[in-house]
């Protein structure tokens, strides 16, 4: 006879079945068992959609059982308030499930372990905390978009084993390998944004879309359970994205976000919006010392200008959080990562390291800016995870708190 640790594994694996598709929701799988037997599977599968308890309960009911005094393993509390769904304890109730074991607590403070006191008062037996610490980590973005209202931050970069991402002229393709870019690829399907600074929009011109391993571009059939299209973000203070450049003139221009600042010259801002969204942010002067970077070679040529001013970056992730981006992806250049890195608003770092040395003073730095001056301001990262991927290596951390 399975274990609740066993059936409760089984609820993990089902509930990744809905990465990329379940936000702002979180994933959520759930197993129900009767006399020993496995009688339902289910999960979340996108967000308006069934809950992974009544998917499960659905599921029982097709294959013919009777869900009646079975056991119910979820790997996050049940929901007990009407949202886009009703609340799955008053399904679980009516169903007569006898026992319900659950993984991780309610993240959201005004939700926390409602669903245990109702539950209970209904004579059903809860048995939290069964695999907690795995079940939280499947929603770490959730979780931290929830209680804070800002996305979940991640900075990605490919580069050499000397930190570059590009040589002088600009060459950065391709830097790591097939398997980097595919695992890259992955991380783009888990988040909700992507984002980049005007820099690497005119150096490179990129899609910034999720691609499937064979490169096509993924998008959502109607009425299907595909993965959701990504919405890019571009920091432009003073809206110099080209009108013929990927993000503003492909056939996704519409999940594309311009943030410009009141500085941009209006007939820029007005030509900008007809394609794309633009959202004026206000501008901080805290970004120059942190961004200021020496002036020579290709680095003065994708700079923007001396004059121009920085987009207020908390002031944006608090826009983005109550448009319900729970995971914001960073792929900017050195000069953006560097932003959310040394003002202490990312969260994790998803580095890849190919196996070359470029060199070169002028060559570009994954993280640029004027960076720490003392060994006191240096960035502190926790829990190391190494990934290799063919020849390349994936180092993936939490970023600990500035010094």
């Amino acid at each position: 006879m399975a274990s609740d640790l066993d059936l409760m594994r089984l609820a993990l694996r089902l509930a990744r079945r809905g990465y990329g598709a379940t936000s702002p929701n979180p994933m959520v799988g759930a197993v129900l068992v009767k006399s020993a037997q496995i009688i339902g599977r289910g999960w979340h599968h996108r967000a308006g959609e069934p809950h992974a308890e009544i998917e499960a309960l659905y599921n029982a009911r097709q294959r013919g059982f009777n869900p009646k005094g079975s056991t119910l393993y979820v790997t996050l509390e049940p929901c007990s308030t009407q949202g886009r769904t009703p609340p799955c304890t008053e399904a679980i109730i009516r169903a007569g499930i006898k026992r319900v074991v659950v993984g991780a607590t309610d993240p959201n403070p005004s939700h926390r372990g409602k669903a245990f006191q109702i539950l209970k008062h209904a004579g059903i037996t809860v048995t939290p905390g069964v695999l907690a610490e795995e079940c939280v980590r499947l929603n770490t973005a959730f979780n931290y978009w929830i209680v804070h209202q800002t996305p979940f931050v991640t900075v990605k970069a490919a580069m050499t084993l000397d930190g570059k991402i590009a040589t002088a002229s600009g060459e950065s393709k391709w830097i790591t390998g097939p398997r980097a870019r595919a695992y890259a690829m992955k991380l783009r399907q888990g988040a909700d944004a992507i984002l980049v600074g005007i820099n690497t929009v005119l150096a490179d011109n990129p899609s910034l879309t999720f691609r499937t391993s064979g490169g096509k571009v993924q998008r959502p059939s109607v009425g299907g359970h595909n993965r959701k299209r990504l919405r890019r973000i571009v920091l432009d203070s003073m809206a110099r994205t080209p009108l013929n450049s990927k993000v503003a003139a492909d056939e996704d221009a519409a999940l594309t976000t311009i943030v410009v600042t009141e500085a941009a010259p209006k007939h820029r801002v007005a030509a900008l919006s007809k394609r794309v969204k633009v959202l004026v942010a206000p501008a901080t002067r805290v970004g120059r010392a942190v961004l200021s970077a020496p002036r020579t070679g290709m680095n003065r040529r994708r700079r923007p200008e001396d004059n121009s001013p920085h987009i207020d970056l908390r002031w944006l992730l608090k826009h983005l959080g109550r448009d319900n981006v729970t995971s914001l992806l960073v792929e900017g250049g050195g000069e953006v990562n560097a932003s959310f890195l040394m003002q202490g608003l990312a969260h994790r770092v998803a580095f890849f390291y190919a196996p070359r040395i470029l060199g070169g003073r002028d060559s570009l730095k994954a993280v640029a800016g004027r960076g720490a001056r003392t060994l006191a301001e240096t960035i502190d990262l926790a829990d190391l995870e190494w990934r290799k991927l063919g020849p390349d290596r994936l180092l993936t951390a939490r970023v600990a708190a500035l010094k």
